[in-house]
């Protein structure tokens, strides 16, 4: 069994399993160099270039995981919906959803009808290239989702989406429930093609109150992973405020935490029968390899009080990363600086 594995079960590899989010991507000049005159999108859902950008970080970094080179906004492309990356904005739709006849329209796509064979294809020239590496599948959560449909677009305060939860709480329902099984179904596919752990993301979750939190998206991310048969990873950034519930009762095998909440603060939060996973402060890759190389031995410490810890950072790779930080810091979680 891998390390990643075996920290997921709740075991102690002698090695601390690390990957990164946004491993894949922005900070590597093969991935640039790749991309010239290719959308975003396109990309994903090329087969043999989303698998060789997924290759890319475990080659060049030795990270105990690849995870699946795609965006949050896949199955909704796959479904039918009209959405684009614009650089420098990120996901734009062309018909946002904020009424109950928006949201009639768009929760009568069936999620199974979502066509995968691009996505499978790619996770399987994934697989089987990286032998024993393991495959993180992943998908967006329910609430980033409909922060984006509901807004149109990128926003900071996801007013339109808060609103809709109370001014029309079944129209809420209804959508989330429905994005609950796009995202059930993109890991699904991930899963069945070869994905041998899944992380559900949900970057937009601290923007709730907890009792919003509880209410209106926990139950939708719990039907997203319940389950799913692989270990899963829930991951939110901002989630302190209403941590322990990330655990989505216990559905999550491992909680991720951001560079907000020490780690072992957020262990004794969460309790002892979860793992966890991250939460390098992912400003501090800009900092002198002394500063950097003092902080991740800090959180690799502090998550010794675990069940299990994977290390990661607390939110994704930055652009503008100095790749040569990353490998640093695989190999000092290796045991190797």
């Amino acid at each position: 069994m891998s390390d990643l594995l075996r920290a997921l079960a709740g075991d102690r590899p002698e090695r601390t399993p690390v990957w990164f989010m946004r491993q894949a991507g922005r900070s590597l000049p093969e991935y640039r160099e790749l991309r010239v005159g290719t959308r975003m999108l396109d990309a994903c859902l090329t087969p043999d270039l989303a698998a060789e950008i997924t290759l890319q970080p475990v080659r060049r970094h030795g990270v105990d995981a690849a995870v699946f080179f795609s965006d949050i906004v896949i199955p909704l492309r796959l479904a039918g919906v009209e959405v684009e990356i614009e650089p420098g904005r990120g996901p734009v739709f062309a018909n946002p959803v904020r009424t109950a006849d928006d949201v009639a329209r768009i929760t009568a796509i069936d999620p199974a009808d979502l066509d995968g064979t691009a996505i499978a294809e790619a996770v399987g020239i994934v697989t089987a290239e990286l032998d024993e590496t393991p495959l993180i599948g992943f998908a967006g959560a329910p609430f980033t989702l409909a922060a984006y449909l509901i807004e149109g677009g990128p926003s900071k305060e996801h007013l339109r989406a808060r609103a809709m939860m109370h001014a029309d709480p079944e129209s809420w329902g209804r959508l989330a429930g429905w994005l609950s099984r796009i995202s059930r179904r993109f890991l699904e596919i991930q899963r069945d093609a070869g994905a041998s752990v899944v992380q559900l993301f949900d970057s937009w979750a601290g923007s709730l109150s907890p009792a919003d939190y509880r209410r209106h998206i926990a139950p939708h991310s719990h039907a997203a992973l319940e389950g799913i048969g692989v270990p899963s990873i829930h991951f939110g950034v901002g989630t302190g405020p209403f941590l322990a519930d990330m655990r989505l009762d216990g559905v999550a095998d491992a909680v991720g935490v951001d560079w907000r909440m020490p780690l072992d603060e957020a262990i004794r939060v969460l309790g002892p029968d979860v793992a966890v996973q991250g939460n390098i402060d992912p400003a501090l890759l800009q900092a002198p390899w002394p500063v950097l190389e003092e902080h991740v031995r800090d959180v690799i410490e502090r998550g010794r009080g675990g069940k299990g810890h994977v290390l990661n950072l607390g939110h994704g790779v930055p652009p503008d990363t100095d790749p040569d930080q990353l490998t640093r810091i695989v190999r000092l979680a290796h045991g190797e600086l």
